[in-house]
């Protein structure tokens, strides 16, 4: 595979234009058994159940978007009323208008912008998962799913996910993994060489509240990782991309310009 899909061959080694998302050399030091919160708490969901904001960790800045699956439906979009994929985060503003509360990239996709990974929408699943073996970020083991079942979220490693077999109503699969059961993927070093603007999603223990960040800046795997450990309160985590990450979040003032995007996540009011 070529383009998005794959962040594959010269990507783990930081060769390629889009990958850079080499993960470093060794394997992290164990995790402790819980998240250790920041001293920043979040603060109160807005009213319509979602809440973006500026956070800084370790000396790096992110914009961070929580939504309570109870008062907002969080969705993925692909392809819209006319079938062709959205491709940005400005068209896919035009035709939800002022009900979407924010949105970002959602996984890794091929050069026609379809998503290499399971992926579900509406309830229907329109690509299967994908459990090959490979190089590159999406096949580093354990890769995983984020999924929107009712007013609950989760991240599951994908054979997890397979095995539970979850109603979701929305799910994208990515990888790699960045948090498991409050422990960082063991081959994410503590700050390897590469350093991108990365996008992911977690999910805080109650399953009610999805918390997605973008990096302001390059940041390295680790740090992005123990963002959601430490700082956000998420046992699971899951890269979405990187390089191409973008945000629309109008509270933010952000509607950010970016290459062709596959596959999108957004928050919407309900």
């Amino acid at each position: 595979m070529v383009g998005r899909a794959g962040r594959i061959g010269a990507w783990l080694l930081g060769a390629s234009w889009f990958g850079a998302t080499c993960l470093g050399a060794g394997p992290a030091p164990a995790a402790p058994a819980a998240p250790a919160l920041a001293t920043t708490s979040a603060p109160n969901v807005a009213s319509s159940g979602v809440s973006c904001r500026s956070q800084s960790h370790e000396g790096q800045a992110y914009a961070v978007c929580t939504v309570d699956l109870r008062r907002a439906r969080v969705k993925l979009f692909w392809r819209g009323p006319d079938g062709l994929p959205y491709g940005s985060l400005s068209r896919l503003a035009g035709q939800q208008g002022a009900n979407l509360a924010f949105a970002m990239n959602a996984g890794m996709y091929d050069t026609g912008l379809a998503p290499v990974g399971l992926y579900v929408e509406d309830g229907r699943e329109l690509k299967s998962a994908n459990t090959a073996n490979g190089p590159g970020n999406f096949h580093l083991k354990p890769n995983g799913v984020f999924y929107v079942a009712g007013d609950r979220a989760g991240v599951l490693e994908t054979g997890r996910y397979l095995k539970a077999h979850p109603r979701a109503e929305f799910a994208t699969q990515s990888g790699p993994m960045l948090v498991i059961n409050n422990r960082i993927h063991p081959k994410i070093s503590e700050d390897g060489p590469s350093q991108k603007i990365r996008n992911g999603v977690g999910v805080r223990p109650d399953g009610h509240s999805a918390v997605f960040a973008i990096s302001e800046a390059p940041v390295s795997f680790g740090a992005f990782a123990r963002l959601f450990r430490d700082a956000l309160g998420c046992p699971n985590a899951l890269f979405l991309d990187g390089s191409v990450s973008s945000l629309y979040a109008p509270s933010l003032g952000r509607q950010d310009l970016s290459r062709p995007l596959g596959p999108l996540v957004g928050a919407v009011t309900k």
